[in-house]
């Protein structure tokens, strides 16, 4: 961004003069990792604001509102944040109305991805087309959280609302997959790119929940109902639910919100939970509603381990403590161990990679000082005097990473330490 309102530059100075206080190792990290998003990757253009990820050239749902939401706690105090976000609250809603089942965009409503090969329904300015419910209740996260922090109603307007009712098309639709037109087949890639049964997915039955084709690692489900993209779903229909009633005055759609939260939630306590011997009840990662799941959690957000962060359930729930524990231990495949850190990977990335986002989020979710500082402890190490985070990296070498520029990772760890800052843990004996 050519110009970065005044405001986040302070606050970034702030961060680092603190920082340099209390935990020194992260000082040189924290101005930089807070700045990163709207330094490198936020544009505004004559069509409005564009938000890439980083490394690549296209604006992702959910990554655009995870890169700008820590900055909105700072909007009352700065004309020119306000704009830059309302901007990208805007830009959101025209990119779901282009196409609600496209994780990803280009800049203009012109432009032929890389991608035009896909056996889906690729529309120009499309980058990518795969269906993930997360990407569809980023924008409302984003939008809702702004209007809580600011009270400024002008972002919902016409075309906001338009976005909000294909949101419930969309989902009322893949409640019922089977009646979906919705498939994608990628060629020549890891099978892990491409849905299976001729790009329908595996088959599912009726839960309640909304099917997803893709995690948010953009790798495909194994099977359709992602649990914590449908946690993450029922809170966004719930907010959506308050933004029609109370903004738009819209009850009717405002009850089609709402009975669509529940069916999800119920979807979710009688199809998500089982029985685990070691760690008791505890929540899948995904499950088909024909009786098969997928034991497991990924780094990327929403996960399992994300629940208290993305609004679902609270820290000390009984069932979050349970899946907790068992996501931190070797039961969850992708739980990993190095001579420089430990936590979770993906099966996005290399076998025994940890990612830096899962650090994060392990201490984002933690009321334990002690766990904070061994998190925050392994990040100062693992940075490959980069003084930003990646997007994997080894932990027994950590100079072996991907992903030099991952804007979401750099700006979710700046409000991380924000977080602490305001809570003063960092300061406690």
């Amino acid at each position: 961004m050519e110009k970065i309102p005044q405001i986040l530059l302070d606050k970034a100075e702030e961060l680092e003069q603190y920082y340099a206080r209390v935990f020194p190792g992260l000082a040189p990290l924290a101005g930089r990792c807070f700045l990163n998003t709207v330094e490198t990757t936020v544009k505004k253009t004559e069509r409005g604001y564009f938000v890439i990820t980083g490394d690549i050239p296209a604006m992702w749902l959910r990554d655009s509102s995870a890169q700008v939401s820590p900055y909105i706690r700072y909007a009352v105090e700065d004309m020119e944040l306000r704009e830059m976000l309302e901007g990208i609250i805007e830009k959101q809603a025209e990119l779901v109305i282009r196409d609600p089942y496209a994780n990803a965009f280009m800049e203009s409503d012109e432009d032929v991805s890389i991608w035009v090969t896909d056996s889906t329904e690729m529309r120009k300015g499309v980058w990518e087309r795969k269906y993930e419910v997360d990407s569809l209740c980023a924008p409302v996260y984003l939008a809702w959280k702004y209007w809580k922090e600011t009270g400024r109603e002008d972002i919902f307007n016409d075309k906001w609302k338009a976005m909000a009712l294909e949101i419930l098309r969309v989902f009322r639709m893949e409640q019922h997959h089977e009646k979906s037109e919705y498939s994608f087949e990628r060629f020549g890639f890891p099978e892990t790119d491409t849905l299976p049964c001729k790009g329908r997915g595996n088959p599912v039955g009726y839960t309640g929940m909304v099917w997803s084709g893709f995690r948010p690692s953009d790798d495909r489900c194994i099977y359709g109902y992602l649990i914590p993209s449908n946690m993450m779903a029922t809170v966004a229909m719930s907010r959506l639910e308050e933004i029609l009633e109370k903004v738009y005055r819209d009850s009717r759609t405002a009850r089609e919100a709402k009975t669509l939260a529940d069916e999800i939630e119920e979807g979710i306590r009688r199809f998500g939970i089982v029985e685990d011997p070691d760690f008791g009840k505890v929540f899948a990662y995904e499950t088909d509603g024909l009786g098969n799941y997928v034991m497991m959690d990924d780094a990327n957000s929403p996960s399992l381990l994300s629940v208290p962060y993305i609004g679902y359930r609270s820290p000390d729930d009984e069932l979050y403590v349970n899946t907790r524990k068992l996501i931190l231990s070797e039961k969850n495949p992708f739980f990993y161990t190095g001579k420089y850190a430990k936590g979770m990977g993906s099966p996005h990335t290399k076998k025994g990679y940890v990612w830096h986002i899962g650090l994060i989020m392990q201490a984002m979710t933690s009321n334990d000082r002690d766990e904070i500082r061994e998190m925050l402890s392994m990040i100062a190490a693992t940075h490959a005097g980069t003084n930003y985070m990646h997007e994997s990296f080894d932990p027994d070498d950590p100079s072996n990473f991907s992903r030099e520029w991952f804007a979401w990772a750099n700006t979710f760890f700046a409000e991380l330490l924000t977080e602490l800052k305001e809570r003063r843990i960092l300061e406690e004996p």
